[in-house]
């Protein structure tokens, strides 16, 4: 086979990319490990920005995110029963949007398969080759049957855990990473949401966040310890325990019923530099992870999406590869921003091992500044609402 980009990982920023090529007549052919139904039952975070809103609306496929998708225009921190409320509208000028990540992949498939794109599931063995040259190659097996295609790029769109980062020589990437000494525990529950916003939640037994996906659909985290595991907590434990966590005007009228998914994440902050090596470029999670709390990460990934299909657009159109040769540089530059606001959003509301008396007190210090002081409200508004690409 022979193709212009070959696409490893078939979630949410490969399925952009290769639709967003397709768009302006490039070929793609897009590799995933996984069966399509298995991808669509990772249940995801679901705030979008604006930047990943339009993309959906360019390419034709935002019918349902139009329709389904809530539009928020603020959010709301506390701290016990303290509450500060961030109007996004007012302080960064937009609003974000609350549509399910596995339904921004429902349509993307969907969109691929009425446009005739070709897409490969239940890839075995992938293997990157040839990234350092001027032809580089993929091979797999696919049910027994082993494949190979030739390209003039390969765009790693597979993950944390996926080949794409590991194909690039140990002592030419340098790898940063935090990792949390806390997981959060989460489930999705067919009941109207405890709040019209979303809620994060600082309390003295650690974090909490009230989210939703539509008017009968929601889904709530308390933070947890690592060892904890799913088994250990029933639906009416944690509805307890989230309950102690959040306003008390809020736990009263909360309604709660059976969990139809539970599931516990840890937390990390990752990147990798560089983003590029050769012709293989990383997208999303293949080459940075944030932690939850700013809701950044399938965000971050359609960032890299449009700076990576700008310069393939370019290279090809204009036989430029000023964009391309740059994007490790411009991505990491909006991701590193990204980073510092998912960081700092968990250092504020979460509760850490050995954490002092005085740390409490600065927490809860930083949050009654954001109640009073516009310009610290508007910084954080801007950095949730998402920065310009």
């Amino acid at each position: 086979m022979r193709t212009q980009v070959a696409i490893i990982g078939g979630g949410p920023s490969g399925l952009l990319l290769s639709q967003l090529l397709m768009q302006n007549d490039i070929d793609a052919i897009l590799l995933e490990r996984q069966t399509r139904d298995h991808v669509l039952s990772r249940v995801r975070a679901g705030v979008l920005e604006q930047g990943l809103v339009g993309i959906m609306r360019g390419l034709g496929v935002a019918t349902r995110l139009d329709s389904e998708g809530l539009i928020h225009d603020g959010t709301v921190l506390s701290y016990d029963n303290d509450v500060v409320r961030l109007d996004f509208t007012k302080y960064a000028g937009k609003p974000v949007v609350v549509y399910g990540q596995t339904e921004v992949t429902r349509d993307l498939y969907d969109l691929r398969e009425r446009t005739g794109g070709q897409a490969y599931f239940e890839c075995e063995d992938v293997t990157l080759q040839g990234m350092d040259g001027d032809a580089p190659f993929v091979t797999f097996r696919q049910h027994g049957i082993d494949h190979r295609i030739d390209c003039d790029f390969i765009a790693g769109c597979d993950g944390f855990h996926g080949v794409s980062r590991q194909a690039i020589p140990e002592n030419v990437r340098t790898e940063y990473e935090k990792v949390y000494p806390f997981g959060w525990l989460g489930i999705l529950s067919e009941t109207p949401p405890a709040h019209h916003e979303l809620i994060y939640a600082n309390s003295s037994r650690g974090f909490a966040l009230c989210s939703q996906r539509n008017a009968n659909l929601s889904r709530y985290y308390i933070q947890c310890e690592l060892t904890d595991t799913v088994e250990q907590w029933s639906d009416q434990a944690f509805w307890d325990e989230l309950k102690r966590r959040i306003p008390e005007e809020v736990a009263d009228n909360m309604v709660t019923g059976p969990s139809v998914e539970k599931s516990i994440a840890p937390l990390r902050s990752f990147v990798c530099e560089p983003m590029q090596w050769g012709r293989l470029f990383l997208c999303g999670d293949a080459a940075h992870i944030v932690p939850p709390t700013g809701a950044k990460g399938l965000n971050s990934a359609a960032a890299d999406v449009h700076y990576l299909s700008q310069g393939f657009i370019r290279h090809y159109r204009d036989s430029d590869c000023a964009d391309l040769d740059r994007y490790s540089e411009r991505a990491l530059e909006r991701m590193w921003k990204t980073e510092r606001f998912s960081w700092w959003m968990t250092n504020l509301l979460h509760r850490f091992p050995g954490q002092s008396t005085f740390d409490q007190k600065m927490q809860k210090a930083e949050l009654a500044f954001l109640a009073e002081n516009e310009a610290a409200i508007a910084v954080l508004a801007q950095n949730y609402v998402g920065l310009p690409y």
